[in-house]
């Protein structure tokens, strides 16, 4: 205990001194204006200064958090500007309208679903491959759509497979006519761009503007009348001046399709062998 009390004693002008430093400077700030206004400037200069620091060590603390927050908003961004892309796409290639109005023109037929597992469009003479034969109904001869159009007509087929000339193919001809009036002319592709094609013997009175509709004409067995083909991109004169050479701005991007219908018309037959006498 003693030793505790010497302790005590020993230090104990050095706690008197503090006690009368911080009482001097507590007088001297609290009754002089100008010392304090000094002292509070500082204080508060001093406490900014030290929640600066408590405010950048913090941040450090939680940047790996702020971080990965940043990511999954970010991902999500992505993802609702993917989906937007996606709808603002589909929105300029409105094929709504299209897809009514060719079910309607194949009602009664019979279509058989398939799709395409092998595709072409920068060769000159472009086939596909869809996934339904014989086995299925699909018989050469046969017309092939989608939604948006014709893709092509079968040339060949096994029991599980049929191969399909492609629109975009050098012997394709596909008659067609400008929709709402007579003229009508063949579809053909020469080659190039997969979205343009080409409309010929187009009569030179005829009263044709660009953006005018093509569809088909009916005049064979193979497509029914009024199906969507594409639009008048261009109005050339043909080869001998006798006649327009349209450039067709073709509605079915044979690029970018999947799932496509065989036109399986049980009136072919008969009209082909009623042609063949």
């Amino acid at each position: 205990m003693s030793d505790f009390i010497e302790r005590i004693t020993a230090y104990v002008h050095w706690a008197l001194f503090l006690l009368l430093e911080a009482l001097s400077g507590f007088l001297l700030f609290q009754y002089n204006h100008y010392q304090g206004s000094v002292w509070f400037t500082q204080a508060n200069t001093a406490a900014a200064k030290v929640h600066e620091w408590e405010a950048v060590a913090l941040s450090y603390l939680r940047m790996p958090a702020e971080n990965a927050a940043l990511v999954r908003r970010n991902i999500a961004l992505q993802q609702q500007l993917d989906v937007m892309r996606h709808e603002l796409a589909l929105a300029k290639v409105d094929t709504s309208m299209t897809q009514k109005a060719l079910e309607h023109q194949l009602e009664g037929m019979t279509l058989i679903p398939a799709q395409i597992i092998d595709n072409s469009v920068r060769k000159r003479d472009n086939m596909l491959v869809i996934n339904a034969g014989s086995e299925e109904g699909v018989a050469p001869e046969m017309g092939v759509v989608n939604g948006t159009g014709i893709v092509g007509i079968v040339s060949a087929v096994t029991p599980h497979h049929a191969l399909v000339m492609s629109i975009l193919h050098s012997r394709s001809s596909i008659s067609c006519r400008l929709r709402g009036t007579e003229y009508f002319g063949y579809l053909k592709w020469k080659g190039g761009k997969p979205l343009r094609a080409y409309m010929d013997d187009v009569p030179r009175h005829a009263h044709i503007k660009k953006g005018d509709a093509v569809e088909t004409s009916g005049f064979s067995a193979v497509f029914p009348a009024g199906i969507f083909l594409g639009k008048v991109a261009e109005i050339n004169n043909s080869s001998d001046g006798l006649a327009y050479e349209l450039e067709i701005l073709l509605s079915t991007d044979l690029a970018n399709i999947r799932h496509v219908n065989v036109i399986a018309d049980q009136r072919k037959e008969e009209l082909d062998s009623l042609l063949a006498q």
